[in-house]
């Protein structure tokens, strides 16, 4: 039993001995060698074997890109407004020596130097270019704290500017800018839109009140064209009747006919006519035709007498019954 516990101790000092110089490097990272306390070599990824007693690893770097968050930091702005900004820096390690002996803890080097140059970028700021101005903010800490830290190993990748929290009082002095600013845009789109509006429905009733005159001319002037039509054609029925009549030569019965029928046209009406021929030799078959209009005459009617000559006979006028001279006509004024 004894036998077997100090082979077990054996074989445990021969794995502590064997790892004290047998080193296996992962990937994404190095490991920096010391030989009796002076700086030997970098170890990249495999295997590597140390010299025992004498070679020891003075620190593990990695080569991965790193994040680190730093808390807010109370900044004052150019205008002597207070505020808490944190950043986020994202950095690698591209000099593993440099990163263990440029500085005595790096990530506290880069929290301080981010302090530092956040406070004098934004003492050059007032707030409103603080709110405004955060890519400038963040190129120029990425300039200043990659250039810093070249001499501790660090490769400064990007810097970004996370939060801006202004004083309580400074925020609610903001929303109600905002208020206002977002009420007075309101106020002048409603304003744009009921002007728009307007305008729209005044080129609406100005076109409506044009196409309507255009409608009323319209309407008038084929109103117009028609009556005229009508009035022409009629006047061309007359005239066409009248040199039918004429070209026919009617016989002096049909053209007594025609008068009697001129007669009884004549007789309707209101007031009282009274027809004499103008050829007294006729009277008396003109008088007994036209018993039953004077029956009613009135004993005081003025009597207005139109005599025509009559024509000779062979002219046109002889056998035209509107211009035929065997009455006159007397009417009651």
């Amino acid at each position: 039993m004894a036998a077997f516990i100090l082979f077990i101790v054996i074989i445990v000092l021969l794995v502590l001995f064997i790892s004290s110089f047998v080193k296996i490097v992962p990937q994404s990272e190095a490991f920096v060698i010391e030989r009796l306390g002076a700086y030997n070599r970098t170890l990249d990824v495999g295997l590597h074997i140390l010299v025992p007693f004498i070679e020891r690893v003075a620190n593990r770097v990695s080569l991965k890109e790193q994040v680190m968050d730093f808390d807010p930091q109370p900044v004052i702005t150019k205008d002597n407004v207070t505020m808490q900004i944190d950043t986020v820096v994202y950095f690698k390690v591209f000099d593993p020596k440099l990163f263990t002996y440029g500085v005595v803890n790096p990530i506290n080097a880069v929290d301080s130097l981010t302090s530092t140059t956040l406070r004098n970028i934004i003492g050059d700021l007032n707030l409103d270019d603080t709110l405004t101005s955060r890519d400038t903010i963040n190129a120029q800490m990425k300039s200043i704290i990659d250039e810093a830290t070249d001499a501790w190993g660090i490769k400064v990748n990007r810097v970004e500017v996370k939060n801006i929290i202004p004083p309580r009082d400074i925020q609610e002095a903001m929303e109600k800018q905002m208020r206002a600013e977002r009420q007075k845009r309101e106020a002048i789109l409603v304003a744009e839109g009921e002007k728009q509006s307007s305008i729209l429905r005044a080129e609406g009733e100005k076109e409506t009140m044009i196409l309507r005159a255009n409608a009323e001319k319209e309407s008038a002037i084929a109103k117009a064209e028609g009556q005229a039509q009508a009035v022409r054609l009629l006047n061309e029925a007359r005239a066409a009747s009248i040199k039918m009549i004429n070209d026919a030569n009617p016989s002096q019965p049909y053209v007594e006919l025609e008068g009697f029928k001129a007669l009884e046209k004549l007789a309707d009406g209101r007031s009282t006519k009274i027809i004499v021929p103008s050829n007294l030799s006729s009277l008396a078959g003109t008088l007994a035709s036209a018993k039953e209009i004077l029956t009613d005459a009135p004993q005081d009617a003025e009597i207005n007498v139109y005599n025509v000559e009559k024509p000779e006979a062979g002219t046109p006028s002889a056998h035209n019954p509107k211009t035929h001279d065997y009455y006159a006509h007397v009417e009651k004024k």
